[in-house]
């Protein structure tokens, strides 16, 4: 991919926790930079879950997102090499459950990420940036939406689905509204299928019935070998690549590429 061109920011997002928003964020942006990408992951959840997946321990994590949001540092000053090559961390940790008290008063509190992403658009230094939303509607989320080209969704094949879905379509529409008017969903990402339940295969017929092509043709399974890999801080493309969830991660990248380029093209 050329390097002049502007990079592609999209929010990892869904209010509805359990889903695999964390998982799918660690992998895609492993998957990505597997296929030649160069990724930038920020994790803007308090949970730090991102950065604690990725290897990167706390006494690594000297600034964070939470510094760069309360203007203590710029953006590139809170970046740190993981052990993937063209894979690169924002980190976060729970100093971000404050930022709200910290910032909430404050003009363009709403645009503080748009801002320190601003030097990023066209520098050529990144292809993707994904950042890794908190599980709720918050000022970290409105934040990620307000700096970001598009939103991936990640929802789980189970019975509230559908629902966690329309509350996150409602925010989407009213950071859209009031925010940035461009923003879009670049599409849904089935999780935790199981092909033994007849439940999953229910709500996905369900799901691509209502959202048609904005629901990725690739579906992620679950599997054991990706929920077992954040406690060894890996990604489970580095933690078993044969298995069948890391294989369907490399797939979503190739699909989430060829969205983008067709949009390019369009």
């Amino acid at each position: 991919m050329p390097a002049e061109k502007p990079v592609r920011v999209l929010s990892v997002a869904n209010q509805k926790g359990g889903v695999g928003k964390t998982t799918t964020a660690i992998n895609l942006g492993t998957a990505l930079a597997a296929v030649g990408e160069r990724v930038l992951l920020i994790d803007a959840d308090p949970q730090g879950n991102a950065s604690t997946g990725l290897g990167i321990g706390r006494h690594l994590r000297r600034k964070t997102v939470y510094d760069v949001l309360t203007g203590d540092c710029r953006l590139d000053e809170a970046i740190v090499e993981t052990s993937l090559p063209g894979l690169h961390l924002s980190p976060g940790d729970a100093d971000l459950s404050g930022v709200e008290l910290e910032i909430g008063q404050q003009p363009r509190r709403s645009f503080k990420l748009r801002d320190a992403l601003a030097p990023f658009r066209a520098s050529g230094r990144y292809n993707y940036v994904l950042i890794d939303c908190p599980p709720s509607l918050n000022l970290l989320t409105v934040n990620a939406m307000a700096a970001s080209d598009a939103v991936i969704v990640p929802l789980q094949c189970e019975f509230f689905a559908l629902e966690g879905l329309s509350q996150l379509m409602r925010t989407v529409d009213l950071v859209r509204g009031s925010l940035n008017p461009t923003l879009e969903i670049q599409g849904v990402v089935l999780t935790m299928y199981d092909r033994r339940n007849s439940l999953s295969e229910h709500v996905a017929r369900d799901v691509r019935s209502h959202f048609g092509e904005t629901v990725y043709s690739t579906v992620i399974p679950r599997n054991v070998r990706v929920s077992e890999a954040p406690s060894f801080g890996k990604p489970a493309l580095v933690y078993d690549l044969k298995c069948a969830g890391s294989q369907a991660y490399l797939k979503l990248a190739r699909e989430v590429v060829a969205r983008e380029r067709a949009r390019l093209a369009a």
